[in-house]
């Protein structure tokens, strides 16, 4: 009786960075299901700065209702993560709306599908990350079930054929980056004492001013008439709807992410936030959309996986 009492405690406790990353992973197929939307009235550098800048918000609100003061933190991992933000998140969130743009979301999420195994090599080679067989295997099994559902040939693909292979550079250049990204926090999470809240606000600070130095560049009369270019297309329902996405998705996203990868190996954290997947398919069946066989399938060859990880 006493460990059924003890049961939620013992998975939060013993398993907080594989629940977060699976938590993230969750809230980025709902926001993803949105972004799907809201993308195709605003290009992708523009909508990346734009929740960015939201995220930074809440995130900032949040630290000063925590009352939770910047930790001592070495030089070295304070650049560390701004050199993560950066990369994984101006870069590669950028590159990964384009690749949304060119091929569609089946076609981008089956190769973003390769961060999780690459993950774990660079890991492995420069992190010295030892994962067991078993976590090996749940690695694979879980790729595999989630590249068997997102590979499905679905009708209404809004893919480019045109665009294919500028969307298959775009694409990669998201994997890596959000590979060499996640790495970095790692390597700066284990190394300091610095709360993942910190450090996605560095990561995120980061990010935006790589950002707004991209857009300057992009256009140079930015402050004459850049933003009021798209001041029609931002009404109140579309400001509300980013708002809403930019706060589960980047703001708790992002949290969640990184407080993944602080008490998770960085393979195994990164593979459970490559299910976002999984959790689009019964967000697509009630909004309407026919699931097969193939793709229940999937989910539950990706959840033996999971369960691998878990190491039972």
């Amino acid at each position: 009786m006493t460990y059924i009492a003890n049961f939620p405690g013992f998975w939060v406790t013993n398993f907080k960075g594989e629940l977060a990353a699976l938590s993230a992973a969750f809230l980025w197929a709902i926001a993803s299901v949105v972004w799907s939307k809201v993308g195709q009235r605003i290009p992708p550098l523009e909508l990346n700065f734009l929740k960015g800048v939201i995220a930074e918000v809440f995130l900032v609100v949040t630290i000063f209702l925590s009352e939770r003061s910047l930790p001592a933190i070495e030089p070295i991992a304070f650049w560390l993560l701004l050199l993560s933000g950066a990369i994984g998140i101006a870069i590669a969130d950028t590159a990964l709306f384009a690749a949304l743009n060119y091929l569609g979301a089946r076609r981008t999420l089956l190769l973003k599908i390769l961060t999780s195994p690459l993950v774990a090599l660079i890991a492995l080679v420069f992190l010295q990350e030892t994962l067991s067989v078993a976590a090996w295997w749940g690695i694979f099994l879980t790729i595999l079930g989630v590249a068997w559902v997102v590979s499905e040939r679905v009708p209404g693909t809004n893919g480019k054929e045109a665009y294919f292979w500028q969307g298959i550079v775009w694409a990669m250049v998201s994997t890596v980056g959000d590979a060499i990204g996640a790495i970095l926090s790692r390597l700066a999470l284990t190394q300091t004492t610095i709360s993942p809240l910190w450090s996605t606000l560095i990561r995120l600070t980061a990010g935006l001013i790589l950002l707004l130095i991209w857009l300057v560049i992009k256009n140079r009369k930015i402050r004459e008439n850049y933003l009021l270019r798209y001041q029609p297309l931002l009404t109140i329902n579309l400001w509300a709807i980013i708002t809403f996405n930019s706060f589960i998705g980047t703001y708790l996203g992002i949290w969640l992410q990184q407080i993944s990868l602080k008490f998770a190996p960085a393979g195994i954290a990164q593979t459970l936030n490559a299910t976002s997947p999984l959790f689009v398919l019964p967000i697509a069946v009630l909004l309407g959309e026919k699931v097969s066989f193939r793709a229940i399938a999937g989910v539950l060859l990706a959840l033996v996986g999971i369960a691998l990880l878990f190491k039972f």
